[in-house]
């Protein structure tokens, strides 16, 4: 098993990863009956893909030899109606200043943010743009 979730009440969950112990709060946002005190959880979606693309592009990193170290996601969620889903992700990959990529280097990195675990289980009408801003 993964994790424990539980409803708090008022729109709240607590969920627990069940192999550390660690633990993160959900509110509903503003705009759904909530609170918004807390990530809500298709805030949780759109931040995972871009926590699992850099992760992926880390392990490329490290079987590559070249460092990632300092890059920034800035992460927008675009919701939509009918049925009320996440329409589109936007995600600003910005790398450091002091990092040079050759162009065989950011293929890799390209490729493995977008085909890391999350990209690929989002539902295709989902759009995701992603934007590579190098030094």
């Amino acid at each position: 098993m993964t994790s424990e979730v539980i409803y708090q009440g008022d729109l709240r969950t607590s969920a627990t990863h069940l192999q550390s112990g660690n633990s993160i709060e959900t509110d509903a946002p503003t705009d759904n009956n909530g609170k918004g005190e807390r990530f809500s959880p298709t805030d949780l979606v759109a931040t995972a893909l871009a926590s699992c693309m850099l992760t992926i592009i880390g392990i490329s990193a490290r079987n590559h030899g070249f460092n990632i170290d300092g890059t920034k996601c800035t992460v927008e969620k675009i919701m939509v109606p009918d049925p009320r889903r996440i329409g589109e992700i936007k995600i600003d990959m910005t790398f450091p200043a002091d990092q040079f990529f050759d162009d065989k280097t950011k293929v890799i990195i390209e490729r493995a943010a977008l085909t890391c675990p999350v990209f690929e289980s989002l539902h295709p009408d989902c759009k995701k743009t992603i934007n590579f801003l190098w030094p």
